[in-house]
């Protein structure tokens, strides 16, 4: 493993990854800071309560950067304006991300190129791996994975499932260790393809 070792880590609606990535970040760290990058936006009364929530489930003196979008030249300015060392953080998360691209400003997903989005989404991956290297900082990634049900309804639909799959395959072919959360139980995916022989 890396001396900053990038961490991936997937699961379902309320499979613990969160509460997974927020206690390894706490053993790695230690007493010293974690920097945790928010991709949610406050759309609307519910998402404020939850970001609010999970805000105060943070230890205080974490750090927090709120980056929807541009992830990599955010998270390089806030480590070069911050007097605080940084060596480990905490992105939550890629689902979020991979809406905040599909909807990004100006884009309408009904009509845009499908091959348009996924080049846009994996610039936004390959600057954070860029960032991460760099900044020579452990990167804990959060992610869903949404491809296990029926296919969905709708072109934006189906196109997010597509998105949020390929990002997902980036970062597990990237990442040092990829864990699997299945009702809060970690299964490490890392250790089944050293056994097994199998690549992304």
């Amino acid at each position: 493993m890396n001396i900053a070792p990038l961490i991936f880590i997937l699961g379902g609606a309320r499979s613990g990854k969160s509460d997974y990535a927020l206690e390894l970040a706490q053993q790695m760290a230690g007493d010293a800071p974690v920097l945790f990058i928010a991709t949610a936006q406050t759309g609307d009364g519910e998402m404020a309560e939850r970001i609010v929530r999970h805000r105060a489930e943070r230890p205080d003196h974490w750090q927090t950067l709120e980056a929807p979008l541009k992830i990599g030249e955010l998270w390089r300015a806030q480590v070069e304006g911050s007097s605080t060392q940084l060596r480990v953080a905490i992105l939550d998360c890629v689902t979020l991300l991979v809406s905040n691209v599909l909807f990004a400003e100006g884009s309408d997903p009904e009509t845009e190129d499908e091959a348009t989005v996924h080049a846009r989404l994996r610039a936004e991956i390959d600057l954070i791996l860029a960032a991460q290297r760099e900044l020579a900082c452990t990167l804990i990634v959060v992610s869903n994975e949404v491809g296990l049900g029926i296919v969905p309804l709708g072109r934006i639909n189906r196109l997010y499932r597509d998105l949020i799959g390929r990002a997902n395959r980036r970062l597990a072919a990237a990442a040092d260790q990829a864990i699997f959360l299945v009702a809060g139980i970690p299964l490490d995916l890392t250790k089944l393809r050293m056994k097994e022989g199998i690549g992304y």
